[in-house]
């Protein structure tokens, strides 16, 4: 697989629920309640898992909350590919869209602390 990445990733455990997903021109896929668990997160990005089937090329809203740096993060997630997982489970990749790089000292943050192989979240 090529590798797509643009940006150092981090290993993270975040749990977040998708209720709907969208797509321009007002395509919208609502009352979903897709619990994903975000494994990695980047500047540019977050990888997820999940038991739900989620569209590709579809966005959705999110609300990041840091727990070890206090920091929280509203943003706006475009699901960019997919693949099979084990266990009846789906590895999403996705990019954030239209994120100031004002918020690079959130990454900064995260990237710099030493996790010792333990979730940061």
């Amino acid at each position: 697989m090529k590798e797509q990445r643009r940006a150092k990733r981090t290993p993270i455990r975040i749990n977040l629920e998708v209720s709907s997903v969208f797509k321009q021109g007002n395509v919208r896929v609502r009352h979903m309640h897709a619990t994903i668990e975000i494994c990695n997160i980047s500047r540019n990005g977050i990888g997820f898992v999940t038991e739900s089937i989620l569209p590709i090329g579809y966005y959705f809203g999110a609300k990041l909350n840091f727990l070890e740096t206090g920091k929280s993060l509203k943003c706006v997630a475009h699901i960019v590919r997919q693949s099979k997982e084990e266990d009846k489970k789906y590895f999403y990749g996705c990019e954030f869209v239209g994120l100031s790089p004002v918020f690079d000292y959130i990454f900064d943050e995260i990237e710099g602390l030493d996790t010792g192989g333990i979730p940061l979240l």
